[in-house]
């Protein structure tokens, strides 16, 4: 997770996406290969007479199918970190939600907080709290929470 040399867009910028291992068409392509060897495990042991196997085997597809939707609804999240002259804007995108928020640079403060093994990142400003680097590891939220502080001259 690297901040990006935006030119003369802005002085800081930093992009986190989600990490998917497998395209669209990848995941399209696994489903119909799971869907098509457990149907037929079931439809041979519904040829031996063991037929509730057959609607057990539909259950498990549906919710299967369910999960790769889900997975296929957040592939394009990502959190977008913007430092512009006395500006900071975060853009966070959730599935088809877009949350927006803009916070005065000199006012704004990183906030780390560890919580179950987890850290969470989070810049402050009057009383508003905006997560960020919900797709990053703990180590990279703790490195760009450093990074974010000296932008933002405070030291973290």
């Amino acid at each position: 997770m690297n901040p990006v040399d935006a030119g003369q867009c802005a002085e800081y910028l930093l992009v986190a996406h989600r990490n998917d291992s497998l395209s669209r068409s990848d995941r399209h392509r696994v489903f119909c290969f799971i869907f098509g060897v457990s149907i037929l495990i079931a439809l041979a042991f519904t040829a031996m007479g063991a037929w509730p196997v057959l609607p057990f085997a539909g259950l498990e597809m549906a919710v299967l199918y369910a999960a790769f939707r889900y997975v296929d609804r957040h592939a394009s999240d990502y959190e977008c970190l913007e430092i512009d002259g006395d500006r900071v804007r975060i853009e966070i995108r959730e599935g088809s939600d877009v949350q927006r928020v803009e916070l005065n640079r000199h006012w704004a403060q990183v906030v780390m907080h560890e919580k179950a093994g987890r850290r969470r990142l989070a810049l402050r400003s009057h009383g508003r709290e905006v997560e960020f680097g919900r797709h990053l590891t703990n180590d990279e939220r703790e490195r760009v929470g450093r990074e974010l502080a000296q932008q933002l001259g405070k030291a973290l």
